[in-house]
């Protein structure tokens, strides 16, 4: 296995999650910011699962998104 080319692959798999899971979270909560559908205590609980087929991986990191203040 070559170790760079490896590393490097990992990274841009997980740039590609980030930026499209920032998309979607953004795009979640301004739809349910439009429809008042917002938390009052301005948190939202998030999960995110990675899983790799043919290795036995699967794991999850969970944290709070804070939406700058109360929803209004």
């Amino acid at each position: 296995m070559d170790e760079d080319a490896f590393n490097m692959s990992v990274r841009k798999f997980l740039k590609t999650v980030g930026v499209t899971a920032q998309r979607e979270i953004e795009k979640a909560v301004r739809a349910a910011a439009g429809a008042g559908q917002l938390p009052a205590d301005g948190k939202l609980k998030a999960k995110a699962v990675i899983t790799l087929e043919g290795v036995p991986l699967a794991f999850a990191v969970g944290g709070d998104i804070e939406l700058g203040g109360p929803a209004g």
